[in-house]
C-alpha cells in the first residue's frame, strides 16, 4: 500500500514507499472479525433456522450497503464483468459459503468450523498456480504448507468419532465455494462502487437463500434477546465491515496472499469460542496456533513471482 513517497533531488520524481505493516493490521482486523463470526453464528442457529435467520441477515446488510452507497454518490452503475463478478461472488460466498457454514453448525462446534474454513488458503493458492499461472517463491509455497500443517493439527486433536458428518460436509463444500468467490473479488472490485457491490453480492446471497428455505425449512424464528444480540453483531461486524475490509485486501495485495490470513480463523475462533461458548482448548490447539502464525508470516514476506 503506498502510503507517501519521497522526492528525488533534481529529478523532480516520487519515489513510492510500500508499507506492508497496513496490509498485515488490515488482515488481522479482517481474520479477527471474521473468526468471530463463527461463535456468534452457533448462537443463532441454536434459535432460529440457519437459512432462514441468513437470508433475512443478508437482506438487512444488503440494504444498507446500498444505501450508504448511494448517500455517497455510487450507482449501479456496474461493468458487465462487475456484475458477473458480483453474481459469483453473492451466490459462492453469501449463499454457499455463510449458508453452508450455518447449516453446519447445527451439529458441530465453533471451533471446528473455524478450522475448516482455515483450509481456504490452500485452495486459493492452489488455483491461482494451477489455473491462473501465478507462481508462489518457495517461501510462499512453504508458508501455505505449514500453515495447513497447523490446521491439520488442531482439525486432529478437535475430530472424534462421534462428530457429525453432515456438519463436516456442509462446511468442506462451503469452503470450497468460498474459494471461487475470493478468486472473483478483484473482477468485482475493479470498477470502482465497492460499498454497492458489497450490497449487491448480499442482496444477491440473500435472495437465493430466501428461495432456499422456502423449500426445505419452516419459517419460525424464537426471538430472545440473546439471539438479537447475535444477530445484530454478526449482521454489522462480520457482515459489512469485514466485508469491506475483505474486499480492499484483495484488491491491494491478490487473492493468495489475502487467503493466507484465513489461517489465523483457528487462532482467534478457537479462542472466542472457548470463551464465549465454553469450548474447551488443548496443548495440540497451542501448537497449532504457533505453527499457523509462521506459515502466516512466511506467506505474506514472499511476493507472486
Amino acid at each position: 500500500m503506498v502510503l507517501s513517497g519521497i522526492k528525488s533531488k533534481g529529478m523532480g520524481m516520487i519515489k513510492p514507499l510500500s508499507i506492508r505493516w497496513v496490509e498485515v493490521i488490515m488482515g488481522v482486523c479482517f481474520a479477527l472479525m471474521w473468526s468471530s463470526a463463527f461463535t456468534s453464528a452457533r448462537i443463532i442457529v441454536q434459535n432460529a433456522p440457519p437459512l432462514t435467520i441468513s437470508s433475512l441477515r443478508f437482506f438487512i446488510a444488503g440494504f444498507i450497503a446500498v444505501s450508504i452507497a448511494f448517500y455517497l454518490g455510487q450507482s449501479f452503475n456496474l461493468t458487465l464483468r462487475q456484475w458477473r463478478a458480483t453474481t459469483i461472488f453473492g451466490v459462492c460466498q453469501n449463499a454457499l459459503y455463510l449458508g453452508l457454514f450455518f447449516v453446519g453448525m447445527q451439529w458441530i462446534e465453533a471451533s471446528l468450523a473455524t478450522v475448516l474454513a482455515s483450509v481456504l488458503p490452500l485452495l486459493v493458492g492452489m488455483c491461482d498456480h494451477f489455473i491462473f499461472k501465478k507462481k508462489l517463491r518457495p517461501l510462499g509455497v512453504f508458508g501455505l504448507i505449514i500453515g495447513f500443517t497447523g490446521v491439520c493439527l488442531i482439525l486432529e486433536d478437535r475430530i472424534s468419532n462421534n462428530v457429525d458428518i453432515r456438519g463436516l460436509t456442509a462446511c468442506f463444500i462451503g469452503v470450497c465455494a468460498l474459494t471461487f468467490a475470493t478468486l472473483s473479488v478483484r473482477e468485482a472490485s475493479s470498477g470502482g462502487n465497492i460499498i454497492m457491490v458489497i450490497g449487491i453480492q448480499m442482496l444477491i446471497g440473500g435472495f437465493v437463500l430466501a428461495v432456499t428455505s422456502l423449500m426445505f425449512e419452516e419459517w419460525k424464528i424464537d426471538w430472545s434477546v440473546k439471539l438479537i444480540l447475535a444477530f445484530s453483531y454478526t449482521l454489522i461486524i462480520p457482515g459489512l465491515i469485514a466485508t469491506w475490509v475483505w474486499f480492499k485486501l484483495v484488491d491491494k495485495i491478490g487473492p493468495t496472499q489475502a487467503s493466507s490470513f484465513h489461517f489465523l480463523n483457528p487462532v482467534f475462533g478457537v479462542i472466542i469460542a472457548a470463551v464465549i461458548l465454553n469450548e474447551e482448548l488443548s496443548m495440540l490447539d497451542y501448537v497449532g496456533v504457533f505453527i499457523i502464525a509462521i506459515g502466516i508470516l512466511a506467506v505474506q514476506v514472499s511476493k507472486p513471482n
